[in-house]
Parts: structure tokens; C-alpha cells; sequence
């Protein structure tokens, strides 16, 4: 029997895809806890995205915005927006988010691209709803969020010290620039 050379490359593929499936696993964050006592009507409005680790998604984006409102279904409608440095146009992609699980607690999941849904887990949210970081299902997904263009100092160095101690690297945070 006779391997042909695109049956190589299928076990190669498979190889790679399962590789990376074992590396993501490996570096899930599953001891992290999202907020609870969460109330999804105080989330909904529009966030301004403060930092990220880069992704493919929002590589080269300013101006990044997030609204969240509610549908009838209970789902939420998630529309982020930004403007793309390298092809000087705003962009604009649009989601569904549904709980995860107790809707008292702020993990989600988002999709952009139906039926595959991510996590989209609620980490840190301030009493009043006007600071919230979010990370995925992995150390390489983490936003900082807020309901104006700007943080303090002070919610800075909260967050960043909460991020480092769930062991993040905050190293690789990317400051979005908001005008």
C-alpha cells in the first residue's frame, strides 16, 4: 500500500492542529474565577477597550469600542468597532454573547463567528460597572475595558496587579489609543 503525498500532509495537519489544541489546554485559565453577583443590565452600553494583548482580530486598531445591549431571546448583541491603522477604515464586527452558565456570574460566551462560541469571562468589574477586565479561555486573551476613554492611575495599577497575580504577562498588554 502506498502512502501518496497528500495523505502525508493530512497526518502533518492533523498533527499541527492537535499540537496546538495541547498547547492552548496547557495554558487555559481555568483557576481563574469570573465576578460574581453580576447584573448583565449594568454591563450593557458601550465600553471603551483601554488595553489588549494584540490579536489577529484588532492588530493595528485604535479607537476600539465595544456596545453591549440586550435581545429578546436573553442573548446579548455585542458590536465592536474600531479603526484599522493600516487600511484607514473603521471597522465594525458584530457578536452574540449568552451566559455560560448562572447569569449571576460574569462568564459568557461570544460568538462572531456562529455556531463557535469563546469564553468571554467577566475577571475584575468595580461596584459601579465603569471598569472591567475580560480574559478568554487562555493567558494570551485579556482586555481592560471602561466606560470612558481613560483610566486612573490608581485603576491602572489595580488592574495590572490583578492581571500579574492570575498570571498574566502584563508585558504584552497593547495601550489603545482613544481619540
Amino acid at each position: 500500500m502506498r502512502i501518496r503525498a497528500y495523505q502525508i500532509l493530512g497526518f502533518v495537519m492533523l498533527a499541527i492542529i492537535l499540537g496546538e489544541l495541547f498547547i492552548r489546554c496547557k495554558s487555559m485559565t481555568r483557576n481563574i474565577k469570573p465576578v460574581s453577583n453580576f447584573e448583565v443590565e449594568k454591563y450593557l452600553g458601550n465600553w471603551y477597550e483601554i488595553a489588549r494583548f494584540d490579536f489577529m482580530f484588532e492588530k493595528n486598531m485604535s479607537n476600539v469600542r465595544a456596545n453591549y445591549s440586550m435581545n429578546r431571546d436573553g442573548t446579548v448583541n455585542v458590536v465592536n468597532s474600531g479603526f484599522d491603522l493600516s487600511s484607514s477604515k473603521m471597522k465594525t464586527k458584530f457578536a452574540k454573547m449568552k451566559f455560560a452558565g448562572d447569569k449571576g456570574t460574569g462568564a459568557l460566551k461570544v460568538s462572531f463567528f456562529r455556531p463557535i462560541y469563546s469564553e468571554y469571562n467577566i475577571i475584575a468589574l468595580d461596584s459601579q460597572y465603569r471598569h472591567a477586565m475580560v480574559c478568554g479561555n487562555s493567558y494570551d486573551l485579556l482586555w481592560i475595558l471602561s466606560r470612558t476613554p481613560a483610566i486612573s492611575d490608581d485603576v491602572k495599577r489595580e488592574y495590572l496587579s490583578l492581571a500579574q497575580e492570575l498570571g498574566f504577562n502584563t508585558d504584552k498588554l497593547v495601550w489603545t489609543v482613544q481619540n
